[in-house]
């Protein structure tokens, strides 16, 4: 599918037309005749003519009303492919992908939302069975980043928790049309059966984690008694009982141990 119609900045629109990288993308994906695909923001349909002629059934969500449009004229007498016009960030996904058990997911993310997007796509982890995802490097860089770095965070942290996360390849601007002005990763998401660590209830788990990185040069204990999740005197004593020093700081905490602090909080406030 083609279309003369400039690229939106308003929407973050950045196609891909680097023939070698789409065939890379595919090949990460891995995409079998039995495969079910959610590729969000298909744009021009790069990918999805190259996936529609693979996958079992094909779902687009396209937030670009004109080339929503497109999609569904294109693929209007194909009964393997759903067309949505509409917000990834909105639509009800359980809704969307029912009637199969899993699926995979390929997408060029607008990076203004991918993170956002990242934990939608978390929310529905026990239906995907892949995602092959394309980012801004900085934003990949955390996602597989180990402790003790400026890189490492709260998505490290908190999508680690459910996903096995690695970096397929890099992608430079003269990949797409127009040329963003950062460089960009795919990255393969592989969902976990379990979480990688018990962390207790995992309401309390978020707000350890985001505590943890809300003052990045600040001592761990002063951070988390910023969350009021226990008096200043219960604080240090969960932190005893971890075996944490409070005057590390948030960034150099393993998974495990933010699930450990995770799992004396939430025994402390059931």
């Amino acid at each position: 599918m083609s279309s003369n119609r400039r690229p939106l900045k308003a929407l973050g629109q950045n196609f891909l037309v680097d023939g070698n990288i789409i065939d890379k993308i595919i090949t990460s994906a891995d995409v079998r005749p039995e495969d079910n695909v959610l590729e969000i923001g298909p744009g021009r349909g790069a990918l999805t003519e190259i996936l529609v002629q693979r996958a079992a059934r094909l779902v687009l969500v396209e937030f670009d009303h004109a080339l929503a449009g497109a999609l569904k004229r294109r693929y209007a007498d194909n009964p393997r492919v759903t067309v949505i016009d509409g917000d990834i960030l909105a639509v009800d996904l359980h809704e969307v992908l029912a009637g199969a058990e899993t699926w995979k997911v390929v997408a060029n993310l607008p990076y203004n939302i991918s993170t956002a997007v990242l934990f939608r796509l978390q929310e529905i982890r026990s239906k995907l069975s892949r995602m092959i995802l394309m980012l801004q490097k900085e934003v990949g860089d955390r996602l597989v980043a180990e402790p003790d770095c400026s890189d490492y965070g709260v998505t490290t942290v908190l999508l680690g928790l459910w996903f096995d996360m690695r970096r397929e390849f890099l992608v430079y601007p003269d990949s797409f049309h127009p040329s963003p002005k950062v460089d960009s990763a795919v990255l393969r998401f592989v969902p976990l059966a379990a979480p990688r660590a018990a962390v207790g209830d995992e309401v309390v788990f978020k707000r350890v984690v985001k505590g943890a990185f809300a003052m990045r040069r600040k001592t761990l204990i002063n951070c988390l008694k910023a969350t009021e999740l226990v008096p200043l005197d219960g604080l240090q004593q969960v932190l005893a009982d971890c075996g944490i020093d409070g005057k590390r700081r948030g960034e150099t905490l393993s998974l495990d141990e933010f699930a450990t602090l995770s799992r004396r909080f939430s025994e402390l406030i059931a």
